[in-house]
């Protein structure tokens, strides 16, 4: 019984882990780059996917769908990651005058309002249960259609629809919101 146990428990050899990487590396650094919005985040959220992969000695007979599996699992840590975020990326005007006034190309105006935006519905979508996010992601970042997230998630159709517009409605309430819209 014990060394089952242990059979059970004993990482796969680096060759595995490593084919499992080359295979699911590129879907998986999407995945968290659409949620994070930026390459380094979606590069820590690769990394800890893949190590965490390595460190619990997963089997790939523990798991029915591998890509599903990996896939979730970026969505989740880098949700993580997105709801962890406390400080502000904001700079001095003192910092950032000189450069724009190089460039007239710029408009910090509309670049502003966009990076605001884009900020504001990642923290929305960090706020949904995971559940909800997921499905979210699922459905509007990576495109898939209502019956393929029931099969991904194992949860019914009904389920998938209810929760999005659920979640479409909180989103678009908190984003008129962020707009200054009133209801």
């Amino acid at each position: 019984m014990q060394a089952a146990v242990a059979v059970a428990t004993t990482p796969r050899s680096s060759g595995e882990i490593e084919e499992i990487f080359l295979a699911h590396h590129g879907r998986v650094f999407r995945a968290a780059h659409r949620i994070t919005g930026n390459a380094t985040d979606a590069e820590d959220v690769l990394q800890t996917v893949f190590l965490r992969l390595l460190r619990q000695g997963w089997a790939a007979a523990s798991v029915e769908h591998l890509e599903s599996y990996l896939y979730r699992a970026a969505v989740n840590a880098a949700l993580d990651l997105v709801r962890s975020r406390q400080e502000s990326k904001s700079a001095p005007l003192e910092e950032v005058a000189p450069r724009l006034q190089q460039d007239s190309r710029l408009r910090p105006d509309r670049q502003q309002d966009s990076r605001e935006l884009r900020a504001f519905l990642r923290q929305a979508i960090a706020r949904l249960s995971p559940k909800a996010a997921e499905i979210f992601v699922l459905r509007y970042f990576e495109g898939y259609d209502n019956p393929q997230i029931a099969g991904i998630l194992g949860i019914s159709q009904t389920d998938v629809a209810v929760t999005l517009h659920r979640s479409r409605s909180r989103l678009q309430v908190e984003i008129r919101s962020f707009l200054g819209e009133t209801p």
